[in-house]
Order: C-alpha cells, then structure tokens, then sequence
C-alpha cells in the first residue's frame, strides 16, 4: 500500500507542478475579490441558471444586476497606481505617554493626473485610513499623524499601502510601498543617581575564594613554580628563606547585578503591579549601567544581558506576562545556574506573593550574592522589612524608589 500511495504521489506531483504558475497569476486577480464579491458572483450565477431553466423572468434580472454590479466594481480598481511613499518616525524610541509622531510622504511619479484613493497604515491592532488626493505628475502629498503611547509595547508602524475598491465592498486592490518599522514604547525609568552604590558599592572588588596568580587582593606567600610570574616574586621572604617565595591572590569580583523579574501573571494583583515591576527593573539596571556595572535581567525562560541602557529598555519593552506556571522561587534557583557570577540579585513582584515564598525565594539563591525583594503594589507607602537574611521593599510608585533604595544598607 505504501508503493502505491507513493505512485500514486509521482503521478499527481507533475500536474501539480505544472498548474504552480497558472495559480501564481491567477492568484492576485483571485485575492481582489472580497467575500462580499465571491456571494454577489456565486448569486448572480445561481440566479442566471435557475432563471434560464425555470422561466424565471425575475431571476434573470437578479442575475443581471449581479454582474452588472461586479463589472461597476471593477472599473474602481483597475489602473496602475504609480507612487513614491516614504514613511518616517521622527523618534523610533519613546517613553510611556511621551508624543510620537510620524510622516507619509507620497509622491506621483506616473506621467499622468493620477485619481484620488486611499492609504492605509497599520498601527499595531489598529490602523489609520488617509485620503489621498487627485495629484498631478511629480506632486507630493504628505500626512502626519501620532501613535498612541499610552502603555509599553514594541507596536509595529506599516507597511503602508494604496487601497482601490467600490462603495460596496465586492472588489478590493492592495498594493503594498513600505516595510514595517518598530517602534518602543519603553517603561518609564527614574535616576537614581547614589541609590543603588549604597546597595552594591561593598561587592565591587570583594574578594572570592578562588585563588589567582594575579589580582588586586593579597592572600598569601607561596614557593614558586614553573611559570609563575616573576614580577611577583617577593625578595625579602626569599632571601630570609633561601627559596623562591611569590605572592598568591584571592580573584576580585566585578558587581554583577541580576534582576529576577517575575512573568508570572500569578504574582500579580493586576497588569498595574507588573508594568512597575518592569519600570524598577529598567530603573535599577539603567542605573547600574551607568556605574559601569554588569547587568542581566533574569526572566522565566529568557536571560537578557544590559549591554547597553538602550538595549535594556527594548528588551524589557517586549516583556510580557506569562500564564505559564513558573513562580519567583523557581525562577530565583536559575541565578547560579545562569549567572554564575552574579554578586547581587534584586527579586521583583508583586502583590499575591507571600512572604513565606518571597522567603523561600531569598533562601534558592547563591549564598554569597547579596539579594534584595521589591514588592511593587501601587499605592503602598514604602516600606523596609527583613525576612531572615533577605531585606524587602514594599513599593507603590515609581518616583519613591530613590528614597527606598537608600534605605537599603550595607
């Protein structure tokens, strides 16, 4: 059966092959064609056939205004548009409630006074509709209009496209100009300048158990070995001695901070409580940034490295929650495993998380990183407590973040 069922396949796949570019061709033409067009021909076809076999008068008529109808629709759509479109934004990234504003630029380049249509232009789910005028050879028209900022989100801006058709919807031609281009709504951050040194200024340079041949921290004398570096040899132990002493290190550190930012739509009140917990994040890491400190932001199924502030904020535009079950103490146990050499981790959630699991959560990360859990609930009055080894901030806007980071001491 399986011979068979190949055959079979063998001798359908030529034809199908053959038939690839008749469907290429006829496939624009078919796609002009609304639902509304394809119920208005199918009718028309019916009726003519019915009226045609049973003597019915009245159904021929049906049948004529059907095609009659059809062929009124495409005198609206046949022609060639022949235009230059440019699309612009004047800032591809912008803050939350902040104005973007874009540009269309169309220009005529047919020979001809070409007729007026419309231009469509997708924004995000929406869109906007422009009327374009009747335009002389080489004419420029130009629209502007403004994007809604209201909420974070990466919102697609085009492709912008010409639009021909009739009043009733059979018939409709597209023809795309543009590509899309992205645009950032990034989360509002705030400076906070000092804030976070008192929180990390301890870890730069704090010395780790592991031993190097070369670094800032003194640990100890050693005999020497082949290879080690002679600049590091210490001449008085080795004179008192008779044998070749050099100095031993401890490695130093860099702080690295990691932002653990729960996705779970679980550990959160409301989308409210989430999108602070993402504007702390952008805060802290910005901040961090700025003191030439490492950053990752630590999310439930991805680690996003802050090379730079720009970066960081695009990445954390297209954050998102999650209804997938992976809670703020799973997601906490990932630091050792995905930044291994992280020195300071800050948990962010909000609301529905308990303590005894804020707790839980502290209790799964490294032992030697230094770790800090923000609770973000708008509204709340700042608050400091301790859950054991594990400091807490209950947060309930954006713009007291400077003055409870400071009370965050070392």
């Amino acid at each position: 059966m399986r011979l068979l069922g190949v055959s079979a396949r063998e001798r359908v796949q030529p034809a199908i092959d053959r038939a690839k570019p008749l469907l290429d061709r006829v496939r624009p033409v078919l796609e002009v064609v609304q639902p509304a067009g394809w119920v208005v021909l199918v009718a028309g076809v019916l009726a003519w056939w019915a009226g045609r076999r049973f003597g019915w008068f009245e159904l021929v008529v049906v049948a004529i205004a059907c095609l009659v109808a059809l062929a009124i629709a495409v005198a609206f759509v046949i022609g060639r548009s022949d235009y230059r479109i440019g699309l612009e934004l004047t800032k591809h990234r912008v803050v939350v409630g902040s104005r973007a504003v874009g540009r269309i630029e169309v220009t005529s380049t047919a020979a001809h006074v070409q007729l007026p249509t419309e231009i469509e232009l997708p924004v995000g789910a929406s869109g906007a509709t422009f009327g374009l005028p009747r335009l002389a050879a080489g004419e420029t028209h130009e629209e502007l209009f403004t994007v809604p900022t209201a909420r974070r989100a990466v919102i697609p801006v085009g492709p912008v496209r010409s639009v021909r058709g009739d009043g009733l919807g059979l018939l409709r031609r597209e023809k795309r100009w543009t590509e899309t281009i992205e645009l950032f709504v990034h989360p509002r951050t705030v400076p906070l300048h000092g804030a976070v040194s008192g929180f990390l200024k301890d870890l730069e340079g704090k010395p780790t158990r592991d031993l190097s041949p070369s670094d800032v921290s003194f640990h100890a004398l050693r005999e020497y070995a082949p290879g080690d570096d002679r600049r590091h040899v210490h001449w008085k132990t080795t004179a008192r001695t008779g044998r070749l002493m050099v100095r031993q290190f401890e490695e130093t550190r860099r702080s690295h901070l990691v932002l653990v930012l729960s996705t779970a739509a679980a550990d959160y009140d409301d989308p409210e409580e989430f999108e602070l917990a993402v504007s702390v994040a952008g805060s802290l890491g910005l901040q961090a940034l700025r003191e030439e400190r490492d950053v990752t932001v630590l999310l439930q199924g991805q680690t996003v490295r802050g090379q730079t502030g720009g970066r960081l904020l695009d990445e954390l535009t297209r954050v998102e929650m999650a209804a997938r079950p992976v809670r703020l103490a799973e997601l906490a146990r990932e630091v050792g495993e995905q930044v291994p050499d992280a020195s300071a981790a800050v948990l962010l959630h909000g609301a529905t998380v308990p303590p005894a699991l804020v707790h839980l959560a502290g209790t799964r990360l490294p032992i030697d990183v230094r770790s800090l859990a923000v609770r973000c609930v708008p509204g709340a009055t700042v608050q400091r407590r301790t859950l054991a080894d594990l400091t807490t901030l209950d947060l309930g806007k954006l713009a007291d973040l400077p003055s409870a980071m400071r009370r965050v001491r070392t």
